[in-house]
């Protein structure tokens, strides 16, 4: 949790600083840009493209992994309820001491309260989504690892197009015009992108449709 309120507040900080030069030449408010990063940090266990399970990537490189299919059970979905209980139990732990300290701050540094309650309900909603839509790229994943000698070389490529297109780095906003183009077809904009900018109204009406 240490780290989360570090990386948040400098984040922050960093971004402040540009937007202290002219802040309409930017394509978020800074409060909408405050939230979406607190919200970042909060849930950063649901949505990072790194937090897999060593456990598995052994069990298929080793070959152990011909045990598990010899149960009578559907291994794709026995592993996908195993990474989904592995990232819940992890964001379980962090989650509510960030909001509730970052809800403390003063404006625009802190979490703001939902643009709406239909934008809080569509939140939910696009939460849902991206936290079922990571969980399946990962699972695709462990599929690449049965066809490779090992699974690191893999786990680096997806990792950084993750963070670079999912806006974990910086909010796909900010990316210049014909890569965000390129980033909003993606999957990867639907991993934290969307729920995190529907939050503070940023995506809405038409867009908030599409998007989900």
């Amino acid at each position: 949790m240490v780290t989360q309120f570090f990386w948040g507040t400098m984040e922050i900080l960093i971004f402040f600083a540009f937007y202290q030069g002219n802040p309409e030449h930017f394509p978020m408010q800074m409060q909408a840009l405050s939230s979406y990063i607190w919200l970042q940090q909060a849930f950063l266990m649901l949505f990072d493209g790194w937090s897999c399970e060593q456990q598995i990537f052994e069990l298929i490189t080793s070959g152990n992994v011909a045990y598990e299919l010899c149960r009578p059970v559907d291994l794709y979905k026995l592993w996908f309820a195993r990474s989904a209980a592995f990232r819940l139990s992890r964001a379980a732990l962090r989650f509510f001491p960030v909001l509730a300290v970052a809800s403390l701050l003063p404006a625009p540094y802190g979490l703001s309260l939902p643009k709406s309650p239909a934008a809080f309900g569509f939140f939910l909603l696009s939460m849902l989504l991206g936290f079922l839509l990571n969980l399946s790229h990962i699972m695709l994943l462990y599929i690449l690892t049965f066809f490779t000698i090992d699974s690191r070389g893999v786990r680096m490529l997806t990792s950084a197009l993750h963070d670079l297109f999912s806006g974990a780095i910086i909010p796909l906003p900010f990316l210049p015009g014909g890569l965000r183009a390129v980033a909003e077809w993606l999957p990867y904009a639907g991993m934290q992108n969307m729920p995190l900018r529907v939050y503070s109204g940023d995506i809405a009406g038409a867009a908030l449709i599409r998007g989900l």
